[in-house]
């Protein structure tokens, strides 16, 4: 049995999974605001993936993942229960400090409200009260209310759309949050960066310690490549080994975002290039022919613009 057995995996919408990996070592080892590098086959790229929670009975760690390059997508398709991962390594990255605050927002945006879960249960652990603020772009696409429920005092979800929760982006549940409740000391948020940005700027103004956990483009994950460099105030910094986390009103995150969009061209013909095989590798009767015998086009890939 390999050591990264998928053990469980929840789809919480078409782009949206969750794996659960068997690797006992990692589970005791790991801390909340960590990460992971994970190859999918012998011949894959490495990609960092914050651990989204961890089980030290249970032997496992979780991983919560979307489907929005090559890689992610074939391993939406690939990993299922009792299938391996070819490797795993970590816990990477320096730890969420804790602390004692008193008072703590814990902000998850989109995917960022998984690898934010295990912060706020930590913290609530610690003695503080915590307030999460969720934020999806509709109800279809909300995942563990109930954990975040469970690990705060209160949890206040927004919805773009108004499908659940209250109508509004993150910052609006922001603003919310600090006009019942003055004395917030501290806020971690995680998400994209654009959102990140916003909360920082949310938080600005009342000068609240802001913590941010930055994602960029990364190769070795210890320090060697210098790809995920971030600048942080008038310091560069390398997210793998001096991060995730960094002051939110110090980081760049313009900067950043340039630096996420670098190999955009790349990405995008690895990704062609891969779903161009995954269709000439299906059976005829799988792929769909017009009357003029020509293969039709995926309506999903039509879509995309692909």
């Amino acid at each position: 049995m390999s050591q990264f057995e998928i053990v469980s995996r929840e789809d919480f919408s078409e782009v949206t999974y969750l794996l659960e990996v068997r690797h006992p070592q990692m589970a005791r080892a790991a801390r909340p605001g960590q990460f992971v590098i994970v190859m999918l086959n012998e011949h894959g790229e490495r990609i960092p993936l914050t651990i989204a929670d961890f089980d030290r009975h249970r032997g496992t760690i979780t991983l919560v993942i979307q489907a929005v390059g090559k890689t992610t997508k074939q391993m939406q398709q690939e990993c299922r229960v009792g299938t391996s991962l070819y490797g795993l390594v970590g816990p990477m990255g320096i730890p969420t400090h804790i602390g004692k605050p008193k008072k703590v927002l814990c902000v998850g945006g989109g995917l960022g409200v998984a690898p934010v879960f295990p912060q706020a249960r930590a913290l609530k652990e610690a003695g503080a009260y915590v307030i999460g603020v969720l934020g999806f772009r509709s109800k279809d696409l909300i995942f563990w209310e109930d954990k975040f429920r469970a690990a705060c005092d209160e949890l206040i979800l927004c919805t773009n759309d108004g499908s659940a929760g209250m109508k509004g982006l993150i910052t609006d549940g922001i603003a919310v949050a600090l006009a019942g409740h003055p004395d917030v000391d501290e806020c971690v948020a995680i998400g994209p960066p654009v959102m990140m940005k916003a909360c920082a700027d949310a938080t600005r103004a009342r000068r609240i310690k802001t913590m941010v956990s930055v994602n960029p483009i990364m190769v070795d994950g210890t320090g060697m490549c210098g790809g995920c460099r971030v600048k942080v105030g008038d310091e560069v910094k390398f997210a793998c080994v001096d991060g995730p986390d960094f002051d939110g009103h110090l980081v760049d995150f313009d900067d950043l975002m340039t630096r996420l969009r670098r190999f955009t061209p790349e990405e995008k013909l690895a990704q062609q290039r891969w779903s161009d095989s995954c269709r000439m590798a299906q059976p005829p009767a799988a792929r769909k022919v017009g009357e003029d015998g020509l293969e039709l086009p995926d309506p999903s890939e039509v879509a995309l613009g692909g």
